[in-house]
């Protein structure tokens, strides 16, 4: 059979001329970023920076995401209201006893975190318009794998963007179950807690993830007694065993009641002699009476309504989707970044996975190491770690040793008050490459940069050993644990 062939169209000049190959297809938009958290902020500001034409729709009226409204910047916030009225940084120096305001109210917290969230959503905002980059707000729907439907919100109106590229970056939304009831008041979540009138005096913590650990840890600095419940025998089981320890000895200072390894088999309100409470029943039998309950396990994909049935993207039973080392879904022009897609779920390697993306979407090349992303958990005290534990080691056989410095035999442990901190390193026994960095105490997720750093470069621990730190400074604890590990091999 004959190619089928399309009649030649007449010249101007009166010779045939061949069909010409169609234009390629103007989009409204390179790309369509939806959600404006840490990820697809990141992702629209990395687009803008490479020229595109850049649209990011966000349901709420206020941009940032979970992050900036209801997360990470108000926990954070909490926290360092909370270490600083209740006084607990200088209480080693001036006595258990000392507090800068005795009577904490939940408006003295909420002071401090409304005015860091104002601001926040003014600079992405600022940061977002002078990028040139189109801000919605709606709700928005994938009709195909270049089109986005839009219903406007607070107004009239809808609308259809065509793009070339889709980035989904909706974050996640809390998990709660049918059989919980939460009223916001003496039940609730992570979510649900800025809107608390009042400080509990005990309190059950349901889930012992990040989470339930940094609120766990808060409330008890605050004076209420803490019973945190979690599921599995360990608590954070990805960071080094040996730092959690400490962690939990801590707690336990703070007089927070660990109930490891307990499943909950009811969660109800209920009437107790001074009030209102909640009655908390584990499968084990045993039954904890609070006045409130935080219920802090799992998060899911914030992906319902989000179209994704339209286009064959079927995320897991808990909203994720799954992406590639680009992050790429099975759908090229479509990607995910964020909290999403999952693990490790923070705002960091959010915004970094966002950047990465829209590098990959555009043909840009870019480096990261994903391997070397820390993590902060802003527990009290602080906790972060970078790189390998010894746990992973030992699983993968590899030779090594550890080296360790605490705070309270550095002088600027004792001159901010802090002398329960350490500074763990982690490194090859036989080439001294730096493997890992765990620390645990005050600055914690700052100090952590500059094993990072190390480590990025493939550096060993011999470097801290021939490096001069400022002093009096915590960055001296890297030289002391250099010190302590060689000397073990020694």
């Amino acid at each position: 059979m004959s190619e089928m062939v399309a009649p030649a169209k007449p010249a101007t000049n009166g010779k045939p001329q061949a069909e010409r190959a169609p234009k390629p297809r103007r989009f409204d938009y390179d790309i369509v970023i939806i959600g404006s958290g840490p990820a697809g902020h990141r992702a629209a500001i990395q687009s803008a920076k490479l020229g595109k034409r850049v649209a990011v729709i966000e349901k709420k009226t206020l941009i940032g995401g979970v992050s900036v409204n209801t997360g990470t910047i108000p926990s954070k916030t909490l926290r360092e209201a909370v270490l600083h009225l209740s006084g607990f940084r200088q209480r080693s120096i001036y006595g258990a006893s000392y507090t800068v305001k005795e009577n904490i109210t939940m408006n003295d917290l909420l002071l401090r975190a409304d005015h860091v969230i104002r601001h926040e959503i003014e600079i992405n905002r600022h940061q977002l318009q002078r990028n040139g980059v189109q801000l919605f707000a709606g709700i928005a729907t994938i009709v195909n794998e270049h089109t986005v439907h839009l219903n406007f919100v607070g107004k009239k109106g809808e609308d259809e963007l065509t793009t070339r590229c889709i980035m989904i970056a909706v974050g996640t939304t809390v998990a709660k179950p049918a059989g919980i009831p939460f009223d916001s008041e003496t039940i609730f979540t992570s979510d649900g807690l800025l809107k608390l009138d009042h400080l509990p005096k005990t309190l059950t913590v349901v889930g012992g993830g990040v989470i339930g650990c940094e609120y766990a840890c808060m409330f008890a600095t605050l004076g209420t007694r803490v019973t945190l419940v979690e599921m599995s025998e360990r608590l954070l089981a990805f960071v080094d065993h040996e730092i959690v320890d400490a962690l939990v000895y801590h707690m336990r200072q703070q007089r927070v009641t660990l109930r490891l390894g307990e499943n909950v088999r009811s969660i109800e309100k209920t009437k107790t002699r001074y009030g209102s409470g909640v009655k908390t029943r584990l499968e084990s039998g045993k039954e904890i009476v609070t006045e409130m309950a935080l219920y802090a396990i799992g998060r899911q994909g914030a992906t319902a309504g989000l179209g994704l049935e339209n286009i064959g993207i079927m995320p897991d039973h808990r909203g994720r989707i799954a992406v590639n080392e680009h992050y790429q879904t099975e759908i090229p022009s479509i990607y995910a970044v964020g909290d999403v897609v999952g693990f490790p779920s923070l705002a960091s390697t959010s915004m970094e996975q966002g950047r990465m993306a829209a590098c990959h979407a555009f043909g840009m090349e870019h480096q990261s190491i994903p391997e070397l992303f820390p993590y902060g958990i802003y527990a009290i005290p602080e906790i972060s770690t970078v790189g390998a534990n010894e746990e992973e080691l030992t699983r993968a056989g590899t030779p090594y040793e550890i080296g360790k410095a605490y705070y309270k035999e550095i002088a600027r442990g004792q001159i901010i008050g802090d002398t329960i901190g350490m500074l763990k390193l982690v490194f090859h026994r036989e080439n001294h490459k730096l493997l890992g960095v765990h620390i645990i105490g005050e600055g914690a997720s700052e100090l952590i940069h500059i094993g990072q750093t190390v480590m990025a470069f493939g550096g060993a621990v011999d470097y801290f050993i021939n490096t001069v730190f400022n002093y009096p400074t915590l960055a001296e604890c890297y030289k002391t644990a250099a010190f302590d590990g060689v000397n073990r091999l020694i």
